[in-house]
């Protein structure tokens, strides 16, 4: 079976490769897989004690697609859609047995990819090197406060703030070079984070990131009032330290970028609920049961999983035809349209922990 595409070229590597546009123009750059749907933590914002204490809600480990699933769909999303970074979330990735198997395996589909990890740094210490001789170019690691009582209360009572440290030393020791340090900022929780994480990693090559408190999923109680905007806090950094607005670093950056002018380093700010940038999208998501999802905001996505799992389809063909056709209906703009919906509360919606932040 064939599919007439409209063909965008770009390079990956010596290569040049074919890439696929949605119906607002939007080409796939970046594939983020999730590997599990289960988390050592208990964010508010992404899976509240509450209401995730139930073990067996989560998948069991035959429902999650195998590592050659996986690699066999990124390799589809990059040499026939033209994707170029590899992102390995979760849930937490580091609670996947032998992930950096994964790392190896979605190395081999082309040297020239960016292949990077999000993580809450509480296992990194004991994987940080093996994940990076296995391939791994990049870590975000997530990190809301660094006031002991508050990092445990944003985590939903783990006592874990040292260990995240030290899983950033070992990452800087295996070579991963600067690390983007994410800080989801909630209003009457964790504001004072913003100055105590610009302190603290002043200096460092680590890049610390501010992002606004979304409504992803229906299980974190949000309300427009709990966002702290990009604009607070920037407004707030900029009181002790001013700021200098920097160039993207590609087309699609989701963060908008400053350096301290003293030169003590960068930070970036996500405004996806003050200034969305559904436009410039590249994203989709591998959920770790086999959907393909392309916004975070999705209520379901395309089940790959009978596909993957049908001797009948054992090249990728048939793959390639469904991820193409579901890239190129793409028109999703759910930040844009989140001030026109009645209510957005009422939209079902997947869980960040099943799709992947």
């Amino acid at each position: 079976m064939s599919i007439e595409v409209p063909i965008h070229l770009q390079k990956l590597g010596s290569d040049t490769v074919r890439e696929v546009r949605d119906r607002r123009q939007r080409p796939l750059r970046d594939l983020r897989i999730s590997v599990t749907d289960r988390c050592n933590f208990r964010c508010d914002y992404c899976m509240p004690a509450a209401k995730f204490s139930d073990e067996s809600r989560f998948l069991p480990l035959r429902e999650l697609l195998d590592f050659d699933e996986i690699t066999r769909t990124a390799r589809v999303a990059v040499h026939a859609l033209g994707a170029r970074k590899l992102r390995i979330t979760g849930g937490e990735p580091l609670l996947r047995p032998r992930l950096h198997e994964l790392v190896a395996q979605l190395r081999a589909i082309d040297p020239a990819l960016e292949l990077t990890l999000t993580t809450n740094g509480y296992l990194l210490s004991e994987q940080a090197a093996q994940l990076r001789a296995s391939g791994l170019s990049r870590i975000t690691l997530s990190l809301d406060s660094l006031a002991e009582q508050e990092f445990a209360h944003m985590s939903g009572g783990v006592a874990g703030l040292a260990r995240v440290l030290l899983g950033i030393d070992a990452a800087s020791r295996a070579g991963f070079g600067p690390l983007k340090i994410n800080c989801v900022v909630v209003r009457n929780r964790n504001e004072t984070a913003i100055e105590g994480l610009c302190e603290h990693f002043r200096g460092t090559p680590h890049i610390v990131r501010f992002i606004e408190y979304m409504d992803v999923g229906t299980q974190n109680s949000w309300r427009p009032e709990h966002v702290v905007t990009a604009a607070e806090i920037l407004d707030r950094i900029a009181a002790r330290w001013p700021l200098v607005p920097l160039a993207r670093n590609y087309p699609g950056e989701v963060a908008k970028r400053y350096r301290y002018a003293d030169g003590a380093g960068e930070i970036g700010v996500i405004a996806s609920v003050s200034d969305p940038f559904c436009g410039d999208c590249h994203r989709a998501r591998l959920s770790a049961d086999g959907r393909f999802l392309t916004c975070l905001f999705a209520a379901d996505g395309v089940n790959l999983k009978p596909l993957l799992r049908d001797a009948a389809h054992s090249d990728d063909a048939a793959l390639r035809v469904l991820l193409t056709d579901t890239w190129r209906a793409r028109g999703d703009a759910y930040s844009e349209q989140r001030a026109t919906l009645s209510s957005s509360r009422s939209r079902r919606r997947l869980e960040m922990y099943q799709v992947g932040g």
